[in-house]
Formats: structure tokens, sequence, C-alpha cells
């Protein structure tokens, strides 16, 4: 196997990954905060976090992957200023805050599981590691942190190489973050927010610096340490986490281990730091304040298998931007069609030794273009030439495909034809019906009568299914 190489985003290089214990590799995700449901784009981080694990995991390492659920302390802003975004949903839905986060965390791991995404070794959820929280923000309170009448902040002089991760330190500071009356630097962040004298909020703690709620910032630090040790392996997010989340995150890990710059990375808590890009729609409907927001369920209710978008993101690198457009979504959809269709004779038989001749290029090419900081359309290329490989005996097919398809995530031996057939939700006809009178159509077709053959076609066309007479994948029809 080659040597797996990875884009470290604190460097801006491709490097070697050399794990910090030998065999190990220790993965830390930022999780969802289940204020809301996830919208496509969210959901890009995991399937790429997905396909680290499993590449990791293809390359022989040991892997424990830590994803946390913020059910706390996430401001509507993501720089430092609003209200805490789940205070806010609970108020305007008018539920426990409690019941919002166990909503939105089941509907997150719905759409993990129907992403095909693998559990991770741990879910931490914030509100289980409040007292850490507190003790860890004790900890450093003393050399790096002053307390004003909001709450406990962080001052970032005291730590060095600050906002090296973003790139985007200027004299006026991080524009993004909001002005607080007392803060000694424009980028200070809160480590520690007081509940407002006056009010009363549904997740606030005892502390030393009055009764709140932890910093946002502050829940992956203590997560990421106390659950994989300082310095571990990866840390993943989004590129929107790049700019502000991590580099306070990085300013935490420097104080809480006593560690000087970053020009030795692992002071920064891990050793490499990777994020994906955006996923752009051009009608704005990613936003979840957009109404009816882009949302995997959408998908499926206009028709779309999930891991129709699952394909869409593995045809494009995680470190370019990916436009979504329904139009990508059905051609991701065929492909992934072509795939199932030819791994479906694969099925039943029994698994034999992938070394075999016709597959060791293959293999390697599969292997090369994971290892290349995770190139997963040149892998996609190498399985789909592997399921077109003839004359070789299909247990040593089966074990290839289902060798690259662990990485990859498709499910290609476990999905039937019929899996990717969707109803979508406006659909008023019953498959019964549609098959009813596609076999009348069929029947008048092998009798030449063409009229009737006809007819039921434009009786088909009305009820929405369209026809695909000669079609190449023999999917013969679907709903409009």
């Amino acid at each position: 196997m080659t040597n797996l190489r990875l884009f470290n985003s604190l460097t801006r290089q491709v490097e070697d990954f050399r794990p910090v214990h030998d065999g190990e590799a220790r993965v830390y995700t930022c999780g969802p905060t289940v204020y809301n449901y996830p919208h496509i784009g969210n959901m890009r981080a995991y399937v790429f976090a997905d396909i680290l694990g499993r590449t990791l995991s293809w390359k022989g390492y040991k892997l424990t992957h830590v994803i946390n659920i913020t059910d706390v302390g996430h401001l509507t802003d993501d720089a430092d200023s609003g209200e805490d975004k789940m205070e806010k949903m609970a108020a305007e839905k008018a539920q426990s805050i409690w019941d919002i986060a166990r909503h939105y965390t089941e509907a997150y791991w719905a759409d993990v599981k129907a992403l095909n995404i693998r559990q991770p070794a741990e879910w931490s959820v914030a509100t289980d590691y409040i007292a850490e929280m507190i003790d860890f923000a004790k900890s450093i309170a003393g050399r790096h942190c002053y307390e004003l009448e909001s709450g406990l902040y962080f001052d970032v002089s005291t730590v060095e190489d600050y906002g090296r991760l973003a790139r985007a330190v200027t004299e006026d500071g991080e524009g993004r973050i909001g002005a607080v009356n007392g803060k000694r630097n424009p980028q200070d962040f809160a480590i520690w927010r007081k509940t407002p004298a006056g009010e009363t909020r549904q997740m606030e703690w005892d502390s030393p610096w009055g009764k709140g709620a932890p910093g946002w910032h502050l829940e992956c630090s203590v997560m990421s340490g106390k659950l994989l040790g300082f310095p571990f392996d990866i840390h993943t997010g989004g590129i929107d986490h790049r700019e502000i989340h991590h580099p306070n995150e990085i300013a935490q890990n420097q104080a809480f281990c006593g560690c000087g710059g970053l020009g030795e990375v692992a002071n920064s808590g891990a050793r490499v730091w990777m994020h994906n890009n955006f996923l752009v729609e051009r009608s704005g409907k990613m936003s979840k304040s957009s109404g009816e927001f882009l949302r995997l369920q959408l998908l499926i209710d206009k028709g779309y298998h999930p891991l129709a978008y699952r394909m869409m993101c593995l045809q494009a690198h995680y470190r370019s931007e990916l436009e979504f457009s329904w139009d990508g979504l059905e051609a991701a959809l065929v492909r992934l069609k072509r795939m199932v269709m030819q791994a479906e004779r694969l099925r039943d038989v029994e698994t034999g030794t992938p070394d075999h001749p016709k597959f060791t290029a293959l293999l390697e090419k599969f292997d090369a273009a994971i290892g290349d900081d995770l190139g997963t359309p040149i892998a996609l290329t190498a399985l789909e030439e592997a399921l077109a490989v003839k004359k070789v005996d299909a247990g040593i097919k089966r074990s290839v495909v289902e060798r690259m398809d662990s990485v990859l995530g498709l499910g290609l031996l476990e999905l039937k034809r019929e899996d990717l057939r969707i109803r979508p939700k406006s659909a008023t006809t019953t498959e019964a019906e549609i098959e009813d009178a596609l076999a009348r159509r069929k029947a008048a077709r092998a009798e030449k009568d063409f009229a009737t053959s006809d007819a039921l076609r434009d009786e088909l066309a009305a009820m929405g299914v369209e026809v695909m007479d000669g079609d190449p994948l023999g999917w013969e029809w679907k709903l409009g």
C-alpha cells in the first residue's frame, strides 16, 4: 500500500500521515448543533469524515473516531454574539430545550444512517461534560482569561500564533467577532457566559464566574482532549470552522497544555486539521433561514435515494466546492444505478481471494487515489473499472468490489434495484397500479397492438409515470 497523505489546513501542505500512537488513528469531528434539522451542506462534512475514517481503516489503523453533539452554548452568530441557538429554538417552539435537543439529535442520526455513515466510537454530548468544562476553564483562567460582567473571556494575546489556521488576522482583528464592551482584543472570546441578571435559562450551571453556560469553543477542546488525549491525530470540520471556531479551540488547547507556538503543529492539540469545502446551491435554499431548506428528507420526498447524494459528494474532492443541482443529483443516481446493476450478480456468490492479475493494477490505482488526500473521484472510476472486468471468477470480483466499497460506502452489495426507486411524496398512484398497467402494455406490445400500448403509455403519463422504453439501465419506469 502507498503512504497516506493528507492536506493539513494548519500548514497548508499535503503531508504523510504519521500517527501519534503506532498503529492507531484518533479522530475528532465537530458535530452538529442540534437546534434544527441538518441541511445537506452540513451532511457533506460527515460524509467526508466517514471517508477519512474508512480510509484509515483501509490503511490498517485502529480507528477511534469521536463526533460531538452540541446541545448548549452555540450562539446564533458562529463568531461570538447573539442568542444561544438551542434556547432560541426552544422559545420559538414553546418546548423544553431538552426535547428540542433530543428531537434534532435523532433526526441527525437518521440522516447519518441513511447516508451509510459509520457509527463513531463515541457520540460526545456537550451537556455530559459540564463539570470537565468548568475544570478546564479553571485551569487556564489565571494566565489566559479575564472576567467581564457578561462572562469569562479568553485573551488571545496570551498564546503564540493565534489565528494561524485561519490566516485571517488583521490589525483590526477578525471582523466576524462581535464587539463586547471591555474586551482587551477584538478576537477575544467567551469561555463561560453568565446568565444575564433577571433572566433564567433552561440550560445553566453554577460556576466560579456565576450561573451560566459554557462557550461553544470550550466544548470541543474539553471533549476531544478528554476522549482522545492531547495531541491526537486528526481534527475535522467544515471550512467555516477554520476561520473562528477552530482557531479558538487551538488557543484553548495551547493554554491547557502549556504549549508554545504553532510551528510545532502538535501544540494545536491535533497533528492534522482537515476541512471540507462548501456545498453551493445557487437558489439560496441551503440556509436554514430560507424555510424549506435543502435537507436530506426533501431529496427523498422528491424521489431520490439518499445514497445518490453520497455519490454526488464522492464525485468531487472534499477540498473542492461542490455545486448542488437536481440535474447533478439525477446524474449521480444514474451512476449509482449502473453500479448496483453490475454488483447484483455478485451478491450471492462466495467471496474469493482478491489477488488476481486482472485486479492488481486496479487495486493499486484505488489505493493510490484514496491515499492521495482522499481522492474519491479517481477511486470511484477504479471501482467502476473493477465492476466492468469480464471473464473472471465472480467470487474474486466480489472480493475486490467489497474491499473498494468498504472505503466508498455505497453499499453496492446490499442495495437492490427496487431500493433505488423511491416514490416521490407527491405521487398519488401506487406501485401495484403502475406494474399492472406496465404488464398490460407489455402484453399489448407483444401482440403488436400498438394502439393499446400507446393508450396505456398515455394513461401512465397522466399518473406521472415516465415509461423508459429502451432504457439501457432496464429501469422501465420512474415517477416524475
